[in-house]
């Protein structure tokens, strides 16, 4: 196994980067007294992923654009100008291979060889060309009452890794490890949190959609439209630029009423794909392992159109809430007070990477 996904402890402060398709997000936080706390963030946003998909950040071809976006990076980190270069970045869902394995309860020593076993059937590439890491989420018995342990196992292709040291280095950051986006969004929002959750991630041209529980991500999957998908439905709807577009998107939401119904109208068909497929993986892990689902909570850039939790909460047949992050894993200081409520859904994989490691003195 690498040790390049391996915890690193004595830090008091630390960078969480979420590099997304269409932005990179950065937050910067500290421990101190017993607790995590907001000391700086910052976005960049790529505009032009909205109507050209050559602009994105990276695609789902595995490939991210190395030196612009690195350029990118530099910037972000000459706008806000943190205390630390110790980072901690994102892996999108469609770079890993992930899988939920089954496995006799073991030593840490002993599930580790057994996991490499596992790999060379489940993962779809010579070994030799992927990094592992795996993660035991729960313990338990069988029908027969032998002792089981269920264990997530991720593999990401070594070119990929080799392609985000080359990224943070050319940033001048300090590369500490890389972490599945779902991972670090299920630590921030259900850390200590024994309900089982479905996470709904809305990015700009992805959807991530995982289930989680106590902090802990058990599941993943990915649905292709996302926020994008909206824009563009507008844009051709009503025959107007792809910026306007986005711009009617963020101000009239599903609230539209009127003449400005109609913006509404033309993204709920997108919209509705994507909570489909977010009540197909529920009703899919639910089934495999009979239990229930409790609550959604929508994060990503597109958690914050407006109308959407009660649009989710009807679709998906349970509660469905906005990220807030901010309310438990990390203290926000009163200066960012005006923005924290628009701040914690789109920042929730940025924010769960940078508490990864931290001290909690």
């Amino acid at each position: 196994m690498t040790n390049f996904f391996s915890r690193f402890s004595g830090r008091n402060s630390c960078l969480g980067v979420d590099i997304g398709t269409a932005s990179i997000k950065l937050v910067e936080l500290g421990s101190a007294g017993g607790k995590v706390e907001l000391k700086n963030y910052g976005s960049l946003e790529v505009k032009g992923h909205l109507d050209r998909i050559n602009d994105a950040i990276q695609t789902s071809s595995l490939e991210a654009m190395d030196k612009d976006t690195a350029e990118l990076l530099k910037t972000l980190i000459e706008s806000v100008k943190p205390g630390t270069r110790d980072t901690i970045a994102s892996l999108p869902v469609f770079s890993a291979f992930t899988s939920l394995v089954e496995l006799p309860d073991m030593q840490n020593s002993e599930t580790a060889q057994a996991m490499e076993y596992q790999a060379k059937s489940l993962v779809p590439m010579p070994i030799e060309k992927v990094h592992l890491d795996w993660f035991r989420v729960g313990r338990g018995q069988d029908a027969s009452g032998v002792k089981q342990q269920r264990v997530f196992l991720t593999a990401v292709p070594k070119r990929q890794v080799d392609k985000y040291k080359s990224i943070f280095s050319e940033a001048g950051l300090n590369l500490r490890a890389l972490e599945l986006e779902t991972v670090a969004s299920a630590r921030v929002l259900t850390g200590g949190d024994g309900a089982l959750t479905l996470i709904v991630d809305i990015g700009a041209r992805s959807t991530a959609i995982s289930i989680a529980q106590n902090g802990l991500l058990l599941h993943s999957a990915q649905a292709d439209f996302a926020g994008s998908s909206l824009t563009q439905a507008i844009s051709r709807g009503l025959g107007i630029n792809i910026q306007r577009a986005e711009e009617l998107k963020k101000q009239k939401g599903l609230l539209g009423k009127g003449g400005e119904y109609e913006v509404s109208t033309l993204m709920l068909p997108y919209l509705d794909v994507i909570l489909s497929e977010a009540k197909r993986v529920k009703e899919s892990y639910e089934n495999a392992h009979s239990i229930k689902v409790g609550r959604a909570v929508l994060a990503g850039g597109g958690a914050n159109l407006l109308g959407l939790e009660e649009r989710a909460s009807d679709a998906l047949a349970i509660p469905a809430v906005k990220a807030e992050p901010f309310e438990g894993a990390v203290a926000c200081p009163k200066m960012f007070s005006p923005v924290v409520k628009e701040l914690g859904a789109p920042f929730a994989v940025a924010l769960g990477l940078g508490i990864r490691d931290l001290n909690k003195q």
